[in-house]
C-alpha cells in the first residue's frame, strides 16, 4: 500500500514548501520504494510509493498527463484490469505494462465523475484536472484505503493517514466530541456511524463508496455506488449454482495474487480463509509459487475454557485443510508474552484513533509482521466471508420456511439438519419458533444479561443526540446482536459505516508494513453474485452455508468443510496473557474512574462497577465478558487522549 497526499490553495498561491515537505516528512515511518512529488503553483501532489505489483515497479507517481493536462496520486491496485482494457480499447501490446493509476486516469477520461463505478478492487486516487480547475478523487466502495482532508478559507489539504494533516499550522488536536460519542455509545465493533468524521474536530475523512470533488473553493461528497442488485440469478440446478459460484470466486482470488513479491494468506480452520487458500494454491501452483499461511493459536500453557462447540485452538482444522490442499508452507504463531494491554500504545500510534479490536490485536499485527518478514507482497484473508460466501444460517432459514407453512420442506430440511449435526429434530422446533416469532418470547423474558453497559456518560449522549442518530441507522444500542439475521445482513451492504472500521484496520496495519490486505470474499463480483442467488441456495440438505459447503467439495477437506458443530473462537486467551499485568491494569482503571476529565465522556458509575467485578482478579471468562470490554475501551480511550491530544 501507498500513501498519497496533496495540497490546493483555492487563493491560486503556490504551496509552501514548508507545508508539502512537512507533510511528506511525517510519513517517512512508513517503509516505501520510492517517494516522489509533483507541483503546478497551487496545487501539489505527493506519493510515498509501495511497489507490490509488477506494473508499479518503477511508477511514476504523481504522474502528469501533458497532453490531457491531468495528474493523478493514487494508492490503487484494480482486479478488473481485463475488463477495463476491453471498455477502453486498449491494445493488446500495451496492456501488460500499463498501471493502475494509468487505468485510473484512462477511465476518468472517458466517464469522467463517473469513473469510479467501473473500478473493482482496493483504491483512493486524487486526480488533478487542470482544464477544469478542480480535484477529483474517490475511495473504493468498503474503503479498503484510507483518506483524510482538513480544510479552511483558502486551503484543502489530504493524506491516506492522519498525521501529517496534524502539521499544517492551521490545524489543532481538538478532540471530536461527536466520534468520541458514537465511538462510546456503539456497542458493537465499529467505530462511528458517521463515516466522515475522525476523532479529530478539524480533519473529515472521504467515507467508503463516495468520490470526492474540490472547485471553487467548496467540496463535495457523493455516493457514486450502492449495492443493490436488480434482479435474483436464476439457473436451471444446484449444480449450475456451484459452478457459477466457482467461476466468479476463482476470478476474484486469482485477481487478488498479483505481485513481484510472494503471497501469503491469514488461514484459520473455517471455511471462509480456507476457501481463499484452497483456490490460491492451485493457481500458485501453476507459477510456480508456494503460499505462505499464517495461523495464529493460543500459547503452550492456555487451557481451553470454553464450550464444547467452540474451540480456540484451530490446529486440527489448519493442519488438515494445509494438507488436503497443497503447495503451502504453514506458519502458526502464539505470540508467547505478547498481551493486548502492552499492545495499547502501538496500536493507537498505528490506528491514529482509539479502537475496540483488542482482544485479537497481538495476531492481527503479529501476521502482519511475520508476512513482511517473509517478503510477502499479497496477504490474503476471508474476512467478508461470513456475509458473502459462506453465508446461510439454517435456524434464521428454517424460520422463513416456518413463517409460510412450508411444512414438507421444513420437516425435510429438519430430519437431515438433526443428522447432520446430532440431536433430535424435535429440540430445534422452539428454537426456530422463538426466531420466526419474536414477539411471542418478549413479554416472557426479562433477561437482559446480553445488555451491553452504557458506557457513554449521559449527558454526553444528551447533548450529542447520540443515540437519536444511532437509532436512525438502525442500530441496536442496547445489545451487540439483532434478532433478524437478515436484516442486518442488508444493512451492512447499504450503510457505508460497517466497511469503515474494517478497511481502515487493513489500510493502515497494510501500510506499517508495506504489504497489502487482499480479501476475495469482498470482492464486488462476489457480492453482486451472493446478494442475487435465492435463499435455498444457501441452506438445503441440512447444511448451513450450504453453497460454500459444495462448492469446496474437492477443494477442502470434509473435516473442514461439513463440520457443523465445532467453530473456531479467537481472543479466548486475551485475558490469560495479560494475568501477569492484572495489578497494573486495575491501578490505571482505578486512576481513571477519579479522572474529572474523562469523567465528562465516560459513564463512571458503570467504570466503577465493572472495576469491582474484576478487580477479585483475572478470570479466563472475562474474555468475552462486556464489563471486561468496556473497560479496555475506557483505558484505551484514557491512553489515546493523554498521549495524541
Amino acid at each position: 500500500m501507498s500513501a498519497i497526499a496533496g495540497i490546493f490553495n483555492f487563493n491560486q498561491e503556490p504551496v509552501l514548501y514548508e507545508q508539502s515537505r512537512n507533510i511528506m516528512k511525517s510519513l517517512e515511518n512508513f517503509p516505501a520504494d520510492d517517494v516522489q512529488t509533483w507541483q503546478k503553483e497551487a496545487v501539489f501532489l505527493g506519493c510515498h510509493a509501495q511497489w507490490v505489483t509488477p506494473e508499479s515497479v518503477g511508477e511514476k507517481l504523481p504522474f502528469y498527463d501533458e497532453e490531457r493536462k491531468i495528474a493523478i496520486t493514487a494508492d490503487a491496485i484494480l482486479d478488473n484490469r481485463d475488463e477495463l482494457f476491453e471498455r477502453l480499447q486498449v491494445s493488446f501490446n500495451k496492456r501488460k505494462s500499463i498501471t493502475d493509476s494509468e487505468l485510473i486516469l484512462m477511465s476518468y477520461q472517458k466517464w469522467g465523475e463517473d469513473s469510479p463505478k467501473y473500478l473493482v478492487g482496493d483504491f483512493v486516487f486524487f486526480i488533478w484536472d487542470e482544464g477544469n480547475q478542480h480535484l477529483f478523487g474517490a475511495r473504493d466502495f468498503s474503503g479498503s484505503r484510507t483518506l483524510y482532508y482538513c480544510k479552511n478559507d483558502h486551503q484543502i489539504a489530504f493524506c491516506t493517514t492522519i498525521q501529517p494533516l496534524l502539521t499544517l499550522p492551521h490545524i489543532a488536536r481538538t478532540l471530536n466530541e461527536q466520534w468520541l460519542a458514537e465511538f462510546l455509545a456503539i456497542p458493537g465493533m465499529n467505530d462511528t456511524v458517521d463515516t466522515s468524521i475522525t476523532v479529530y474536530k478539524q480533519i473529515e475523512q472521504l467515507p467508503p463508496s463516495h468520490a470526492i470533488k474540490i472547485a471553487n473553493g467548496k467540496v463535495k461528497l457523493s455516493r457514486y455506488w450502492a449495492i443493490t442488485p436488480k434482479e435474483k440469478i436464476v439457473l436451471k440446478s444446484d449444480q449450475e449454482y456451484v459452478e457459477a459460484f466457482r467461476d466468479v470466486f476463482k476470478t476474484a482470488v486469482d485477481s487478488r495474487l498479483r505481485t513481484n513479491r510472494n503471497v501469503g494468506a491469514h488461514l484459520s480452520g473455517g471455511l471462509d480463509s480456507g476457501s481463499v487458500v484452497s483456490f490460491a494454491a492451485r493457481t500458485l501452483l501453476n507459477e510456480n509459487k508456494t503460499l505462505h499461511t499464517y495461523s495464529y493459536v493460543p500459547p503452550k500453557d492456555f487451557e481451553d475454557w470454553t464450550p464444547k462447540y467452540l474451540l480456540a485452538d484451530e490446529r486440527p482444522f489448519i493442519q488438515s485443510t494445509v494438507k488436503h490442499v497443497g503447495n503451502i508452507k504453514d506458519f502458526y504463531l502464539d505470540f508467547d508474552g505478547i498481551n493486548p494491554l502492552n499492545e495499547v500504545d502501538d496500536w493507537l500510534k498505528t490506528m491514529e484513533m482509539p479502537y475496540k479490536f483488542f482482544a485479537n490485536s497481538n495476531w492481527i499485527k503479529g501476521i502482519f509482521e511475520s508476512a513482511h518478514q517473509h517478503g510477502i507482497g499479497v496477504l490474503l484473508n476471508g474476512g467478508r466471508g461470513n456475509l458473502s460466501i459462506s453465508w446461510g444460517p439454517a435456524m434464521h432459514y428454517y424460520s422463513i420456511l416456518l413463517k409460510k407453512l412450508k411444512w414438507i420442506r421444513l420437516i425435510n430440511e429438519l430430519n437431515k439438519y438433526s443428522k447432520n449435526v446430532g440431536g433430535s429434530r424435535l429440540r430445534l422446533l422452539p428454537v426456530i419458533a422463538k426466531i420466526a416469532f419474536p414477539s411471542i418470547n418478549q413479554t416472557n423474558s426479562s433477561d437482559n444479561q446480553d445488555e451491553f453497559p452504557t458506557l457513554i456518560n449521559p449527558e454526553l449522549a444528551k447533548r450529542t443526540l447520540v443515540l437519536e442518530k444511532l437509532k436512525e441507522h438502525g442500530m441496536n444500542i442496547s445489545s451487540s446482536q439483532s434478532s433478524n439475521i437478515f436484516e442486518d445482513r442488508r444493512s451492512h451492504f447499504n450503510e457505508v459505516y460497517p466497511w469503515n472500521t474494517t478497511g481502515t484496520l487493513g489500510a493502515k496495519q497494510s501500510l506499517n508494513y508495506g504489504l497489502w490486505k487482499r480479501d476475495p470474499t469482498n470482492d464486488l463480483r462476489v457480492i453482486r453474485f451472493c446478494l442475487s442467488i435465492p435463499e435455498g441456495q444457501y441452506v438445503q440438505n441440512g447444511l448451513d452455508r450450504a453453497l460454500i459447503r459444495r462448492s469446496t467439495e474437492g477443494h477442502l477437506p470434509d473435516k473442514v468443510r461439513l463440520n457443523q458443530g465445532i467453530r473456531g473462537v479467537q481472543g479466548a486467551d486475551c485475558v490469560h496473557r495479560m494475568i501477569p499485568y492484572w495489578d497494573t491494569f486495575i491501578s490505571e482503571l482505578e486512576g481513571i474512574s477519579r479522572d474529572s476529565l474523562l469523567a465528562e465522556i465516560l459513564n463512571i458509575p458503570i467504570l466503577k462497577s465493572a472495576i469491582s467485578k474484576v478487580k477479585k482478579g483475572p478470570c479466563n471468562e472475562f474474555a468475552f465478558d462486556p464489563d471486561y470490554q468496556i473497560l479496555m475501551r475506557s483505558l484505551i480511550i484514557n491512553r489515546f487522549i493523554k498521549n495524541h491530544t
